[in-house]
């Protein structure tokens, strides 16, 4: 009787417990009164981030409707459905629909149990946030299959406006050089305002690569590149990175524009792996490799001169040429600069520039620079400089001194032809008066 007695007392103390722990599965979903605190239920918070369920994006302050995904698993025995979220942000963050909207989002299916189901929330974020991690509130209304009756479910969690990584490439130097092997600079910029990690680059479309491959979509396969693929490593926001490569171009694309197609791909703020393609582009001139040979000193119509010789070995004129004449050490030779226009290739150019001096002249040797100034085609200007030592002679004193027969032989001439016109007029007198 008394075991009895005691069994019921014992029935009616645990009743309160069991309809409490009813009651809290039904009014918060299994989650009582905190996130943290894990009762049995039907939802569980997996994830929040900005994107859509399978494409993380990165934000940065001032994007708008930006998509933001909070993930949850059904952890419970039964299907649900009616699935509706409701989401709350910190300051800096609203609705799409404008500010003091409520931040609202519907599943478009059921979840079944042991799945997982998520929902999309649509969010503005003010141009003064900062890039950092957040917090944020969600609350989920669903119901069970077969079930009449509304369960609510809350969460909290962190996120984080990561910021965007933009990426850009250019050439330091975007001219190569024909028949020439060029080092290559190109710059890797990150433009945005998010790190990116683990960057490799890899050149497309190179000869190695077309060996295996039908087609391409640049000429970059003409050229031969040292380099194809390059591990730059992190690139932090506002900041670059350079990859060096050595280019040769054939005299065949002197004229021409060169793409070089780059695939970069890294890790973003989100740690996921990313893959960007980019084009640098590079103008090819031609070649003009001269040459100064031949340089003395020579005399003409009394006048020593400076000559010698320019050849154009590349493939390309030289244009708006100046030859200059500069003393070097001692001597005192005046500078003196002579135009010679267009410098074709194969074809000697030569130059002649009078000799004249500073003060007294100094006989003898003398150290001098002939400079070589003409521009390419595209209007750069460029300088050849080469150092020569060159001999003045001195005029001979006995050449200034020596006789010279011609003074004398005209003068007789004169007389010899001034006598003949006289005898022959007297002879024809005579022969009148008789």
């Amino acid at each position: 009787m008394n075991s009895k007695f005691l069994l019921v007392l014992l029935v009616i103390g645990l009743m309160p417990l069991i309809f409490e722990t009813s009651y809290a599965q039904i009014t918060a979903g299994g989650f009582g009164q905190s996130p943290f605190e894990r009762d049995y239920g039907d939802i569980k918070f997996l994830n929040a981030y900005f994107g859509t369920l399978n494409n993380k994006i990165e934000v940065e302050a001032g994007d708008s409707n930006v998509p933001f995904t909070v993930v949850f698993a059904n952890v419970g025995t039964q299907d649900i459905t009616g699935i509706r979220g409701q989401l709350s942000l910190p300051f800096g963050f609203s609705a799409s629909d404008g500010p003091g909207s409520i931040i609202r989002a519907d599943s478009d299916s059921n979840s079944l149990a042991g799945e997982n189901f998520h929902l999309t929330f649509y969010v503005n974020i003010d141009k003064n946030t900062k890039i950092q991690q957040y917090p944020g509130s969600v609350k989920v209304d669903y119901s069970r299959l077969r079930e009449s009756g509304v369960r609510t479910s809350f969460a909290d969690f962190d996120f984080k406006v990561t910021g965007d990584s933009v990426i850009n490439v250019r050439a330091q130097q975007p001219f190569l050089t024909s028949l020439r092997s060029n080092n290559v600079v190109i710059e890797i910029i990150n433009d945005g305002t998010a790190p990116m990690s683990g960057v490799d680059i890899t050149a497309s479309n190179t000869q190695t690569e077309l060996a295996s491959t039908s087609s391409s979509t640049t000429n970059i396969e003409n050229v031969v590149i040292l380099e194809s693929s390059w591990n730059v490593g992190n690139i932090a926001p506002k900041s670059s990175r350079l990859l060096t490569a050595t280019v040769y171009v054939p005299e065949s694309l002197k004229g021409d524009t060169l793409r070089i197609p780059l695939s970069i791909s890294y890790y973003n703020a989100h740690g996921d792996q990313e893959v960007v393609s980019k084009i640098v582009d590079f103008y090819i001139k031609g070649l003009i490799d001269l040459s100064v040979f031949n340089v003395e000193v020579i005399e003409l119509s009394g006048t020593q001169m400076v000559v010698g010789e320019i050849i154009n070995e590349g493939n390309e004129d030289g244009l708006f040429g100046f030859v200059s004449l500069e003393p070097r050490g001692d001597s005192n030779i005046k500078p003196n600069t002579q135009f010679i226009d267009e410098i074709e290739v194969d074809a000697p150019v030569p130059f002649n520039i009078p000799i004249e001096f500073d003060g007294q002249p100094k006989y003898g040797e003398h150290d001098i620079t002939i400079t070589v100034r003409y521009k390419d085609s595209i209007r750069d200007e460029i300088f050849l400089t080469q150092n020569a030592t060159i001999f003045v002679k001195e005029p001979s004193k006995n050449d200034e001194n020596a006789f010279d027969p011609v003074m004398i032989i005209i003068p007789i001439i004169l007389v010899i032809g001034f006598a003949v016109y006289i005898i022959r007029r007297r002879k024809k007198t005579t022969i009148e008066a008789n």
